[in-house]
């Protein structure tokens, strides 16, 4: 590997318009005392604010940076893999434009790469994560559960700021699901991988994009793509029903018409089928619902949209990335 390497730094941005001096400013810093050069791509995730011309200022100043323009907001995810898309480096490190993953720690991810990670990890410090406490909890228990339930391990506290290999960036890009995490999608590739603790700052300045709805959404996308679970599990509860309900109905049926009400439980007879009925119909729209997310995800991959749309008369604002 040589010494001066091109690493590309993917920033997906939406209505971050006031983080953006900071950040790029902190990038500056943190990488102008390596040996490598990079170049900044910012991905502007249909931005409503004045994020565009911000970044196409940026752009005129600093012949590092490059932008790419989607039409609309296709989400977090669509753009960081734009970014990826475009990246020309030998490595790519994905950071948000917060400024909550700190710049100041490229060096050791890279340091991380040099010494034979193909993937380096950020990983949050325990006790110093600034979110609130019950997405902590949500994201406790979402990792719980995919690494349950998945053949794919996800640690706990990895975060999407994290440097990939030119091999993994190559092999992530032949992925073609529209529903898709990152880290997950990542971490199934199974390159080596290392991990690198920080301390995540507290946001720099605006409010979060994602709100407690799209953390669900994702979420949910995330087990349906990743594992067929929900499905057995759906199978499980009927077969589950089938050996609770066949016994206590022979029960029943014992109880009020051979034994004529022994303990004195009367039960009715339309009251008991209601009951029945309501929980089996409960439970059959449980499992339609589960295979209705599934469709829904294999007619979105069918339907083989564009993952995203990109204004490609934007690439011309671009200065020149060092090579």
């Amino acid at each position: 590997m040589t010494k001066s390497t091109l690493i590309s730094i993917i920033i997906p941005c939406h209505n971050e318009v006031a983080n953006l001096g900071a950040l790029h400013t902190a990038l500056d810093t943190a990488t102008k005392p390596l040996a490598d050069q990079f170049e900044f791509i910012f991905v502007d995730d249909g931005s409503t604010d004045t994020t565009l011309p911000v970044l196409r200022q940026l752009c005129l100043g600093d012949p590092r940076v490059r932008t790419i323009e989607l039409v609309r907001n296709f989400g977090k995810e669509i753009a960081v893999s734009a970014g990826l898309h475009a990246a020309r480096g030998q490595a790519g490190i994905t950071i948000d434009a917060d400024l909550q993953h700190p710049p100041a720690l490229i060096p050791e991810l890279i340091a991380a790469w040099r010494a034979g990670a193909e993937v380096a990890i950020g990983v949050r410090r325990r006790g110093h994560d600034h979110a609130p406490v019950l997405k902590r909890a949500g994201s406790s228990l979402f990792y719980r559960l995919i690494n349950a339930i998945s053949g794919v391990e996800i640690r706990a506290g990895a975060s999407d700021y994290r440097l990939l290999d030119r091999i993994v960036i190559d092999e992530f890009n032949r992925f073609t699901e529209r529903g898709r995490l990152t880290r997950g999608l990542v971490d199934w590739l199974g390159f080596r991988r290392a991990y690198v603790e920080f301390v995540p700052a507290k946001r720099h300045a605006g409010i979060a994009a994602y709100s407690y709805q799209k953390l669900f959404g994702l979420a949910v996308t995330s087990v349906v793509s990743m594992s067929f679970f929900p499905l057995r599990l759906a199978g499980y509860l009927g077969l589950l029903i089938t050996l609770i309900s066949g016994p206590l109905g022979i029960f029943i049926f014992v109880e009020k018409y051979l034994l004529r009400d022994p303990w004195g439980l009367s039960f009715s007879g339309p009251a008991i089928l209601a009951v029945i009925l309501l929980f089996l119909v409960g439970i059959i729209l449980i499992c339609l619902g589960l295979i209705a997310m599934y469709i829904a995800n294999i007619h979105t991959e069918v339907m083989n949209r564009p993952l995203y749309v990109a204004r490609p008369e934007n690439h011309l604002h671009a200065g020149k990335a060092a090579e």
